[in-house]
This record gives C-alpha cells, structure tokens and sequence, in this order.
C-alpha cells in the first residue's frame, strides 16, 4: 500500500513522525481523509476535534486536538496542533466527570472531543 510522510505536532509535544497510508482530520470545512498523492492543500482544524492516523506499519494511532492546521503536500502530510493528546493517554472517568462538572463550553467540548477520540480508536 502507497505510504506518505507524516507527522503530528503540538504546541507543548512533538506526538509522532513516521508514514501513514492515510490521515482524517475534522477541520472547518468538514471532515477530510488524506491519502498518498492527494492533491496539495491547507485546512484549518476544529477547536476540538479528531485525527486518525493510519500508520504504514498497520497501527491505527488516534488523537485529540484542539486547533491548529493541517498541511499536505506531495511529500508530506503535517498536523500542527495548538495541544493534543493521544486516545490511549485520556483517562474516560477523569474526561466523563470533566464533561458533567464544566463550567464553560470550552471545558465541555474538550472533553467531549477526548471521548470521541476513545471512541474513534475503539472502532475498527
């Protein structure tokens, strides 16, 4: 299978670098997959959104993200994050109560945004 370089970036982590067959990432225009030899584009990323990764090993690595941009070019596809955290890294008890007890909707649509990333991951 076509591979592609990729990698995901946040302010405060370098998260991974490595080939994917293929990237999805919800961004403002709606949710976009990116495969080897896509065409050239930037798009910006929802405040709390979802990146899939599809590794070129087979490994399915997903994120949560809370802005930033996604930049693809013919050699590269880049995730630059404002923060993110891996799926596998959030604790759901921690993320559910966060999400019953938010004071704010920023605080809530994190939370929310985690747990659909458990979720993404948990899926086949």
């Amino acid at each position: 299978m076509a591979e592609i370089a990729a990698q995901l970036v946040a302010v405060e982590r370098a998260l991974w670098t490595g080939t994917a067959t293929s990237v999805t990432a919800q961004t403002t225009e709606g949710e976009i997959g990116v495969l080897p030899g896509h065409e050239p584009l930037l798009g910006q990323l929802v405040e709390n959104g979802v990146v899939v990764i599809r590794t070129g090993e087979g490994e399915k690595k997903v994120a949560s993200v809370k802005g930033g941009f996604l930049s693809v070019s013919s050699e590269k596809i880049t995730i630059l994050a404002d923060s993110a955290v891996w799926a596998d890294e959030v604790d759901v008890a921690d993320a559910e109560s966060r999400l019953q007890n938010a004071e704010s909707e920023t605080e809530k649509a994190q939370a929310e945004s985690e747990l659909r990333a458990v979720k993404r991951l948990q899926e086949k």
